[in-house]
């Protein structure tokens, strides 16, 4: 099993929680005495929320796909498996 980390943590089992576009959205920030520009921040949180959604959107497209593609190969080796047999020669 492939072993996944997240935030230096070790997954043992599955994968991470993905970040969500709302939750880069809305993500809130500590004000420290030089703060930042909160226009400058909340654009680049919509910049990485489009492509959060984006690559969400992909990752679905692609399991789908992928799915797809599993059955059509069982369905394929099924068919393929009972022309390759051998008649049968009257054996039990």
């Amino acid at each position: 099993m492939t072993e996944v980390y997240r935030s230096g943590q070790l997954y043992g089992t599955g994968l991470p929680a993905r970040m969500t576009p709302r939750e880069a959205r809305t993500r809130a920030f500590d004000p420290r005495r030089r703060g930042v520009d909160n226009e400058q921040v909340r654009a680049f949180q919509a910049e990485v929320a489009d492509e959060l959604t984006d690559l969400h959107r992909q990752i679905h497209r692609l399991t789908v796909e992928n799915e797809r593609l599993k059955r059509a190969l069982r369905d394929w080796q099924a068919m393929h498996a009972r022309e390759c047999r051998p008649p049968n020669q009257g054996h039990w």
